[in-house]
């Protein structure tokens, strides 16, 4: 089975970015299954139904979340209703939505956790004992076929740990949140793909998806003038592509990096 995870979508950029490239990316690899973090997606900050479905329309199978989840308050009532969206499992009890869900593909079960890192970010429940809450519910091998862990954390060591920690428990593990994809795809010892950070979907001439002027004022001066915008040029699709074995554990995990600024990486076939 083929799979692949995008980074966060941030904006219009970031949605184009995905609608222009998704499509003919998904029949080129042979994806079974598409996952994307969506936490940036409405106007850089949150989700709304309607960007949502547009990312759905583009070929996403599911989408996760993050510390941005319910900046939009017309999103909240679609992260309830809609099994394929999830929030971070590691929302306190009562807090809209899921956070895991289990989901049929091509007569697969796929698990796909969201979870959010606590270091240098707002203080959640463990997401390590959330981890391994959702992995003991549906275990890889006997309950899902596929597992998919998306770590929304903005420590590289947090994250590493999570990679670890799911090593052999999931087939992929990937984090999200810092919006710069990173060089170290492999394959962890006991099968579990791994990448520290997918990178975002969106423009990078800009500071991690927002226009330059407002952020670079906020460095130089401490001073706030205005709210942040998300970039609007071309947008580079950032994510990892990943096969799985008959044991739902990684055989390849490559990344994808197509169109915008970042030179360009298409796993062959």
């Amino acid at each position: 089975m083929r799979l692949a995870f995008f980074g966060d979508v941030v904006g219009r950029s970031g949605r184009n970015a995905v609608s222009d490239h998704l499509p003919r990316l998904r029949k080129q690899l042979g994806l079974d299954a598409v996952i994307i973090n969506a936490e940036n997606a409405a106007g850089g900050f949150g989700i709304t139904e309607g960007t949502a479905e547009h990312l759905f329309a583009a070929g996403a199978d599911v989408l996760t979340l993050g510390n941005h989840s319910f900046d939009q308050p017309q999103g909240i009532g679609v992260i309830e209703r809609d099994g394929r969206i999830l929030r971070p499992a590691n929302y306190p009890p009562g807090t809209p939505g899921r956070g895991a869900n289990l989901y049929d593909v091509n007569g697969y079960q796929m698990l796909v956790v969201s979870l959010h890192g606590r270091v240098f970010m707002d203080s959640l429940d463990d997401p390590f004992q959330a981890a391994e809450r959702e992995l003991g519910a549906a275990p890889l091998g006997e309950v899902a076929d596929i597992v998919v862990v998306d770590f929304h954390a903005e420590a590289t060591s947090e994250k590493n740990a999570m990679g670890y920690f799911c090593d052999g428990r999931a087939s992929l593990v990937v984090g999200t949140h810092q919006h710069v994809p990173t060089a170290d795809t492999r394959i962890l010892p006991q099968g579990t793909a791994y990448q520290t950070d997918a990178g975002m979907c969106g423009d990078y001439n800009s500071i991690i998806g927002m226009e330059i002027d407002e952020p670079m004022r906020r460095f130089t001066t401490r001073m706030r003038s205005a709210r942040f915008e998300p970039a609007s040029g071309t947008g580079t699709l950032c994510g990892v592509f990943v096969e799985v074995n008959s044991k739902g554990l990684a055989v390849r995990a490559e990344p994808i990096r197509i169109g915008g600024q970042l030179a360009q990486q298409i796993p062959t076939v």
